[in-house]
């Protein structure tokens, strides 16, 4: 299995051993071979889930992948509980582990933040994994699911089964939680203190944001000294 204990937690809940099996070997080693060069990036644990819009920071990646996955599971939940519809979560898990595998061969450090990578300037993330696991044999429901992750307007195609609906609409909801949040913070750091943080990350600006509700714009100013106090030392 891969280092990251998160990780394994989820695709341990993988009950079909054949698609668990498959879905760690390329989590374990998340390259890509292209006309005879192999590309690699940043590490899953260090690496962010965006440059701008959500997760923008080093972790970034691995807790989007966790939220995903949690969000996920109570879709399904939804599904079966309330409208006694069926889903296969087996696919649905598989579907959130990979849909951002190769975000990582995209990214690379540059100063204190991101810029993307030679190839990423020429193939999107969503690209590289579609024609990966095209190219392994994975099933192809599976790759509908990763395939069309992003929906029909930011991506090639809509979700067309409960599975890929379900790993779409969590995916989205995470990602539009955190970069909401990081806004908020961000707005409340430079209303109160005329300046924000650098790099914040989603436990700082859940802080922040409830330092605003509990004590005013006087709890956003003791919590953004206290962050920087605590990069400082």
């Amino acid at each position: 299995m891969t280092k990251n204990s998160h990780l394994n937690r989820i695709i341990n809940l993988i009950k079909n051993k054949n698609l668990r099996k498959k879905v760690a070997e390329i989590v374990e080693d998340p390259k890509i071979e292209i006309g005879g060069t192999v590309y690699s990036g940043l590490s899953l644990e260090t690496s962010p889930a965006g440059l701008s819009r959500h997760h923008s920071y080093p972790g970034g990646f691995i807790e989007h992948i966790v939220a995903t996955a949690e969000i996920a599971l109570k879709l399904c939940d939804v599904v079966k509980k309330i409208y006694s519809g069926k889903v296969n979560r087996d696919l649905v898990l598989a579907g959130v582990v990979l849909h951002d595998i190769f975000k990582p061969l995209t990214y690379e450090m540059e100063g204190e933040g991101y810029s993307t990578t030679y190839l990423g300037e020429r193939l999107d993330h969503l690209t590289l994994i579609t024609a990966e696991l095209i190219r392994r044999d994975y099933p192809l429901d599976l790759v509908h699911i990763v395939c069309s992750h992003h929906g029909g307007q930011a991506g090639p195609m809509w979700p067309r089964t409960v599975e890929a609906l379900i790993c779409h609409l969590a995916d989205q909801a995470d990602s539009r939680l955190n970069g909401d949040v990081l806004r908020a913070a961000k707005y409340l750091s430079r209303a109160a203190t005329g300046e924000e943080p650098a790099s914040l990350t989603s436990k700082e600006a859940f802080e922040i944001v409830n330092s605003k509700t509990v004590e005013g714009w006087n709890g956003v100013s003791k919590t953004v000294e206290k962050i920087k106090r605590k990069r400082q030392s």
